[in-house]
């Protein structure tokens, strides 16, 4: 990763931080991503030896257990790892996103029910709030939760949900009330609660190395003690939710890229054509300083989107959205721009940047798509 951009020094602390995901990425991701990707393998014990280092926990508060960290230091984590694998970054953020959501929302039961057990990834945990019919328009989910004297029912599925089958919490967004966003209310559900099931394991593009699967509810029964929140505050909590995700998947993106920068710096540098290594061609020269240059203005971008969501900024939700959208499309066209660098190299498997192509495609879809970003984005602009 490059040194700190003039101007924006980050804290000694955050440094060290940045160092040992760095060093974890090296030693523990990098050398095992390409087998984990080709054998569709979920390395549960490697994500647990992450959460010995706190990484499963970074903004939950520190009297709950928790490392007690800013969004920016979370950033810096999420985009050190991805430099070893996107995917398995990818996986511990949202794990991150649930244990902040029961730390921020959650009653003292349930705090003391779940975080001693999320914190060190003893229970893994999973965010639902994407639906078959309901992706974009999260605000039309249909999963239904019906109250009755013992608590409540659930019944519906959930769609493309990260750690699936695995995962022993899953956060869900069902209905509760009426149409729209008001009726919308936050469960967590776990993995042993009757009638609760899980499809097969979808076949993808890339993220290879965590399942994803439908989570089905066919008269799933949980306590009224899974309310988080109030009824009626889950689309307001799955947004909240949302503002720091979106910036933890475009860290993962500028991590995967500056990776596949870094394996095309090294090749270009050794590949010979025309009697002259390619790095001494000016072309090769402007497109390593293009590519440096975007990834460095999404990195700045993200990080003030930090800043905001940090400070409780009024326009921070629109920033995460504008640091998403650019991230996410920057770290994918560099990555493919890197790619191209490595010529037939950069399509075969053993290089690892294909990989990192297919990993970082899925970015600019999930945690809202980037399309829902500029909506959100002008909606902001206009006043809406």
């Amino acid at each position: 990763m490059p040194e700190d951009p003039a101007g924006f020094e980050l804290p000694e602390a955050t440094l060290a931080l940045r160092e040992t995901a760095l060093a974890f990425a090296r030693e523990r991701l990098a050398p095992n991503a390409r087998d984990w990707d080709e054998r569709r393998h979920f390395p549960v014990d490697v994500l647990r030896e992450a959460a010995g280092l706190g990484m499963a926990a970074l903004y939950v508060r520190e009297e709950s257990g928790g490392a007690g960290l800013t969004r920016l230091d979370a950033a810096v984590v999420f985009e050190a790892l991805a430099t070893g694998c996107p995917t398995i970054s990818a996986f511990l953020s949202i794990h991150n996103m649930v244990a902040w959501m029961v730390d921020r929302y959650g009653t003292p039961k349930q705090r003391s029910q779940w975080l001693p057990r999320l914190i060190p990834m003893e229970a893994i945990a999973s965010y639902c709030l994407t639906e078959p019919a309901a992706g974009s328009d999260a605000a039309a989910l249909a999963t239904r939760a019906t109250r009755d004297n013992a608590g409540y029912v659930l019944d519906g599925t959930k769609q493309f949900i990260s750690g699936a089958g695995v995962s022993d919490l899953y956060l869900t967004m069902v209905r509760t009330g009426g149409p729209g966003a008001g009726g919308v209310s936050a469960m967590l559900v776990p993995k042993a609660a009757e009638g609760l099931s899980f499809g097969p394991n979808e076949r993808k593009m890339g993220w290879n190395a965590q399942p994803t699967r439908q989570v089905i509810f066919t008269g799933a029964r949980v306590p009224a003690e899974a309310l988080l929140g109030a009824e009626g505050d889950g689309f307001r909590i799955a947004m909240s939710g949302l503002d720091g995700g979106r910036l933890n998947i475009g860290t993962c993106s500028l991590g995967g890229a500056q990776a596949a920068l870094d394996t095309a710096i090294a090749y270009v540098r050794e590949r010979r054509a025309f009697g002259k290594a390619i790095v001494d061609f000016q072309a090769t020269q402007f497109r390593l300083a293009d590519m440096a240059t975007e990834l460095e203005a999404a990195r700045t971008l993200l990080w003030r989107a930090c800043a905001k969501l940090d400070s409780g900024a009024a326009d921070a939700t629109a920033f995460c959205a504008m640091a998403k959208r650019f991230a996410t499309d920057t770290g994918s066209r560099v990555a493919d721009e890197a790619l191209q660098l490595l010529g037939g190299y950069g399509y075969l498997a053993e290089y690892g940047v294909e990989k990192i192509v297919r990993d970082l495609r899925v970015h600019r879809i999930l945690e809202g798509t980037n399309e829902i970003m500029r909506v959100i984005i002008a909606r902001q602009l206009l006043g809406r």
